[in-house]
Order: structure tokens, then C-alpha cells, then sequence
């Protein structure tokens, strides 16, 4: 079938393409390629997540935190966090020179979302054209938009999820929905809204969902002329060719987060854009090790490989013997109040013998069994918590009220703060969190790419105008 081509819509009293850059938290899109991405006609979107600031020199300005409490440690996060957003914003939109738009994407479950959102929009009156924001629920968006006058575009993964930020919070600002995100658990790079009643290992179809959604949206009233944002899995768009002027599904726009990772314009250092030419089918795995309690997507490489170890190499435990508890635990764990089954023991001492001879606890009365390189790691990265998130399983930081969840901090996941910030700025990408969508591996399938060709993000919107 002929590719059916796009037509620009109307968005912040333009014309614009319907194509959108995905937000890719921290410092993966920027400045250079939120601005181009508009520059070409497109909706730009630049990450309020941990945004890179430079010095007089136009150097980036590491983030180091060297208050000796958390709290404080936090109000250092959000003030580099509004800091570097205004930064990113104001030179995003320099470059796009009047044309597409510049939107900007936060996580509400990141620390002090509210407040970073608030103060970089005030800085930045006229520039920001929407707001994307998604990992939780975020019925605040709507009255923030309000207050300074931009779109609001929930990130959802269902027409449930919709349903209920409609009625609670949106119904109240309906003039500023300026799109809705339907973002495909099973496709999409980073975090992922997947429910528990979902299953991880079965992806659905997701053009049943979308119609789901614009059905909600129908009920409320919502015209179809606003659009929904297919983002995950979205590589040619002559494969979606008979979502484009479907009257079932109302407008449709597309979002492209893996794809612009492979520009000249992405801020991703080299050693990351040339991993991306060698993901094979497979390679990126939907996991549940994020501290923010989500499902997320990312690159098996040795960081993920590890962390899936370390969740093998545990048992549970009680305190007292009870059960099939019959005997204590002796390798690992200071005390006697450790009661496994005799195979777990044994289990255990094998773990000890081959170097894994610390344990630690977990929320859930397990021991994960860990080096002692690898405990001296995690404590200390538990210890250097800047509050980055709202609630931390791995550190057990909450950004309100008494600061903690309430649990115990979870060996089992990771500081994803540290981990995304080194990747961004030029780490081992293999000792990292490589953040991709499930289509990653069709780099190295797709001819545009072969030769080593990377496209400016000019060259890219054109090939995907194109269908290809």
C-alpha cells in the first residue's frame, strides 16, 4: 500500500508536523536537539530531568552535591534542576528560529517535579509551546499549564489511566490539552505505565488501546482534532499508514524517542550512538529493577546483566524457625535470627564460596547475596541520595512530609540518578543504564544507517516524511 504522507496540524497557533521528539530524561535530548528537531518543523522536546547548565566557557557544570544532608542535597537537585531546564529551553529555542515548537517533558515522580516545573516556566514565558509528563499520575499538570499558559500532554498507557486525570483534574482545563501521550508499555524506551494487570511478557496490539483512549477522550467531549501521540515502536511510519486519516482513532501524531539518539545533533556521547548500530532483536529488556517501583526499558548490557544476578542470588528468611524455615542461615549475616529452608543454605554457602559471601536484607524478608566490592557500592550510593525521585526504593527517600518511605532501602535495585548522569556524560556505557526502545535493534537493520551514515535531525525528519 502507498504511504499516505502527513499533513501539519495546528499546534500553538502554527503549523507544525505531527511528528514529536521523545523527552529521554536525563541529558539524552538537549538543546541542540530539541532545536533542531523544530527547526525542521517538528515538536522539539527538551528534558527537564537533571538538564545540563554551562559554565562562561560552555563547559557543562557537573552536578556534585556536597551538603551533608539529604534535604539539602535536594535543594541543590532542584535549583540545578531549574537552572539547567531554563538553559536547555532558551537555547532550544534560539536555534529553532521561529518554527515547529519546543516542548518540555518531566517526570512527575521525580523530586520536586512541582517545583522545577513551576520555576522554569516562569523563566521562560513564551518559549515553551506544551509539557509532556509522565511515571505516575500527574493531576497537577492541568492548573500548572494554566497558570502559565501552555498545553498540557499526559503520558498514559491506557484509557483508564486518562479516564481517571480527566475526571479528577483535566475536565477543569480542557482549552490547554494540547495532545495526549498513549505510550506502549511493551515498545517504549524508559519507564513504562504497564499495571499489574498487565503482563509484562505479553505485548498487546496497540491500536485497540489507542481507540480505547480516543473513546474516553469522545466521552468527555474531548474533538477529535486534539491528537493522540503514538510513542513506542515507532521506526516507519508506512507501517502505521492505516492510523494516518483513520476517522476510529481521530488525529494522530507520532512520537520518536530511539531514533534521534542517531543524529549529529544528539547529545549522547559516541561510544553510545555506535552501541546502538549493534543491538540485535532481544537485547532490550523490560525489567523491574528501577528504584521508582516502574517497569522500564533498557539495554541488557553488564549493568542490567548484573543487577538480574544479584535478584537471582536470593532467599527468603524468617526470624524464628517456622515452617520450612528448620535452619539457621550461617553464611552472610551477622546473628542467628535467620531461619531458610536447608537447600537455601545450601544455595547460600555456594554463593559465599564463589566470592558473594555478604548479605543483605531486602523489604520483602529476603537476603540478596553480594562481593564485598559490590555492598560497598551500594551503601555508599544509598548514603549519597540527593532525593531525585518522590519515592526511592533504593534509598528509601520520600521528597515530603517526614523524607522516607518507611521501608528498607532495597539492594536490589540502583541509584538511577548516578547511573543515567554517567552514562549521558561519556561513562562506560556497559557499567551504566543504556535507556532504548524495543525497535533499537533496527539501526543496524535499516540501510539509511549503513555505512556508519548518522543523519543531521534535519535529514532524519525528511527520511521519516518519507515513510521510511
Amino acid at each position: 500500500m502507498e504511504f499516505k504522507g502527513l499533513k501539519p496540524i495546528m499546534y500553538g497557533g502554527r503549523e507544525v508536523w505531527p511528528l514529536i521528539e521523545g523527552g529521554k530524561g536525563v541529558s539524552a535530548t538537549n538543546h541542540a536537539s530539541s532545536g533542531a528537531w523544530a527547526a525542521a518543523g517538528g515538536i522539539g522536546t527538551v528534558s527537564a530531568v537533571n538538564a545540563d547548565s554551562y559554565d562562561e566557557n560552555g563547559n557543562v557544570i557537573p552536578q556534585t552535591y556536597e551538603a551533608a544532608t539529604r534535604k539539602e542535597r535536594h535543594r541543590q537537585l532542584i535549583q540545578y534542576g531549574i537552572d539547567g531546564a531554563v538553559t536547555q529551553i532558551r537555547k532550544a529555542h534560539e536555534i529553532s528560529g521561529g518554527k515547529g515548537a519546543i516542548n518540555v517533558n518531566v517526570l512527575w515522580e521525580m523530586g520536586g517535579a512541582q517545583e522545577i516545573l513551576e520555576g522554569l516556566l516562569e523563566q521562560t514565558k513564551g518559549m515553551v509551546t506544551g509539557v509532556t509528563c509522565g511515571a505516575g499520575m500527574p493531576y497537577k499538570l492541568s492548573e500548572i499549564a494554566e497558570r502559565h499558559n501552555v498545553y498540557y500532554l499526559p503520558i498514559i498507557s491506557s484509557g483508564r489511566a486518562f479516564r481517571a486525570l480527566w475526571k479528577r483534574a483535566y475536565h477543569k482545563v480542557p482549552h490547554l490539552l494540547g495532545g495526549v501521550v498513549y505510550e506502549d508499555p511493551w515498545l517504549a524506551g524508559g519507564h513504562n505505565g504497564l499495571s499489574n494487570a498487565e503482563d509484562p511478557l505479553k505485548p498487546e496490539d496497540p491500536y485497540p488501546r489507542v481507540k480505547a483512549v480516543r473513546d474516553v477522550m469522545r466521552d468527555a467531549g474531548i474533538p477529535d482534532e486534539v491528537p493522540i501521540i503514538m510513542a513506542g515502536g515507532v521506526w516507519f511510519l508506512r507501517e502505521w499508514n492505516n492510523w494516518i486519516d483513520n476517522p476510529e482513532l481521530g488525529s494522530i501524531a507520532f512520537q520518536f524517542g530511539t531514533r534521534p539518539l542517531l543524529t549529529h545533533e544528539s547529545p549522547i556521547p559516541q561510544q553510545w550512538k555506535d552501541a546502538l548500530r549493534e543491538i540485535e532483536p532481544g537485547d532490550v529488556l523490560l525489567h523491574k529493577f528501577s528504584p521508582t517501583g516502574f517497569y522500564s526499558s533498557a539495554v541488557r548490557n553488564k549493568f542490567l546483566r548484573s543487577l538480574e544476578a544479584r535478584s537471582e542470588r536470593q532467599i527468603p528468611y524468617s526470624r524464628v524457625q517456622a515452617g520450612e524455615h528448620t535452619v539457621q542461615l550461617d553464611v552472610g549475616v551477622k546473628g542467628k535470627n535467620f531461619w531458610v529452608t536447608p537447600k537455601d543454605r545450601d544455595r547460600a554457602r555456594q554463593w559465599a564460596a564463589q566470592g558473594h559471601d555478604q548479605a543483605l536484607k531486602t523489604p520483602d524478608d529476603t537476603v540478596v547475596f553480594v562481593d564485598t566490592q559490590e555492598r560497598a557500592m551500594i551503601r555508599e550510593d544509598q548514603a549519597a541520595c540527593m532525593g531525585c525521585l518522590s519515592h526511592c526504593a533504593f534509598s528509601s527517600w520520600k521528597d515530603h512530609d517526614d523524607f522516607t518511605t518507611g521501608r528498607l532501602a532495597d539492594p536490589r535495585s540502583f541509584c538511577i540518578q548516578k547511573a543515567l548522569q554517567n552514562i549521558a556524560h561519556g561513562e562506560p556505557i556497559e557499567d551504566n543504564l543504556m535507556f532504548a526502545g524495543h525497535a533499537a535493534y533496527r539501526f543496524k537493520q535499516d540501510p539509511f544507517y549503513s555505512n556508519n551514515f548518522t543523519p543531521t535531525v534535519k535529514e532524519l525528519v525528511d527520511r521519516i516524511l518519507t515513510g521510511d
